[in-house]
């Protein structure tokens, strides 16, 4: 289980809600309007209560500066091109991640909802964030989610120098009825960028295997280490590229090619992205699918448990627990992160939320 609220010295606890209202008004003096900013505080916020702080609220100033800089579209012209009923590709027009995946989620599961299964590909984003959230709306709705992403190459390939493709994620949500929605989520890499400049603030050696320097030697000194590996080598490499042909190259907007041109606008951050909905209906029924569901996870845990092991737990299940006592508990926020929102609601004249307490 993830640390709980008070366990690390220096955070700030913050009401969920309050933590939401927050970051949505910060979001909505950046430049987004009012329902565009609370669907990104919200997708920041979910990250946050699961124990995902490299997508949580920490996310909210560098969002702030991207719109500020114009990298992500304040005010999006969103469309959405279909050739086929099941099919959709919606263009971002540079909207920032959230904005535009909740938006492809919805269609997928409207679509879905007619057709048994429904695809749609998501080009020209900014930052998807926490690619889990858009699968778990889908499970939400009853429906299987699947995405996959992928963007600006920061990770190393097997047998290739420097950064090459991207730590390109893929997530799968599947709905349940007693037990919590399987929810995978993971990336491509070893190791996030994150942990990366984590182990160099703390001067902690990096995992065998999990970083490389710029020219893509493997390293465990955080100092020397710029990018992550591929995971399980060839395997990791496989998945990014494989993911870049899902999304980027279906929906006409291909990085991996533009980035290693020697076009200048290869450089240029985008992220695209690629969103499916199974109706479970579709294949029989949906109710004595999730009962069939539920009967999988219970068998899961009935196995008997590793004696170095507290339990055994499918992917999803401990975060979601986590979420719901960070629902009733509060969400600690690092204390880098809640200076640099205090700094942001000055300059915005947003009256900040009212702190549970500390640690420290």
């Amino acid at each position: 289980m993830t640390d709980t609220p008070a366990s690390k010295p220096g955070t700030t606890l913050v009401a969920a809600g309050d933590l939401l209202e927050f970051a949505a008004a910060l979001l909505e003096k950046g430049g987004l309007c009012a329902e565009d900013a609370r669907t990104t505080a919200d997708v920041f916020v979910w990250a946050a209560r699961r124990g995902v702080d490299s997508h949580g609220t920490a996310r909210v100033p560098a969002y702030l500066e991207l719109l500020a800089k114009g990298v992500a579209n304040a005010r999006p012209e969103i469309t959405v091109e279909s050739t086929t009923p099941a099919a959709a590709v919606l263009d971002a027009d540079r909207a920032p991640g959230p904005v535009a995946l909740t938006r492809a989620a919805r269609e997928a599961v409207d679509r879905a909802r007619t057709y048994g299964i429904a695809t749609v590909g998501v080009r020209r984003t900014v930052h998807t964030g926490a690619i889990g959230y858009y699968v778990s709306r889908i499970a939400e709705q009853g429906l299987v989610g699947i995405g996959f992403v992928s963007g600006m190459p920061n990770m190393g390939y097997t047998g290739a120098k420097g950064a090459a493709v991207a730590t390109s994620p893929l997530a799968v949500a599947v709905p349940a009825t007693s037990h919590a929605p399987l929810l995978l989520d993971m990336a491509t890499a070893t190791i996030a960028l994150g942990k990366i400049r984590q182990a160099k603030a703390d001067g902690t050696p990096l995992p065998e295997g999990a970083a490389a320097t710029g020219d893509g030697t493997p390293t465990t000194d955080p100092e020397r280490a710029v990018m992550p590996l591929p995971l399980g080598g060839v395997k990791g490499s496989g998945m990014s590229l494989a993911f870049e042909l899902l999304t980027s190259v279906l929906v006409g907007a291909p990085i991996f090619s533009s980035f290693h041109s020697d076009d200048p606008q290869g450089r240029t951050h985008r992220q695209n992205a690629l969103l499916i909905a199974v109706d479970p209906a579709a294949f029989g029924g949906a109710e004595a699918f999730t009962e069939a569901v539920d009967a999988t996870l219970s068998t899961l845990k009935a196995l008997p448990v590793a004696d170095d092991a507290s339990g055994v737990y499918y992917p999803g299940e401990r975060s979601a627990a986590l979420s719901a006592e960070r629902g009733r508990t509060g969400i600690p926020v690092a204390p880098k992160v809640w200076r640099e929102l205090l700094v942001k609601a000055e300059e915005f004249g947003v009256t900040p939320p009212r702190a549970l307490g500390g640690a420290g």
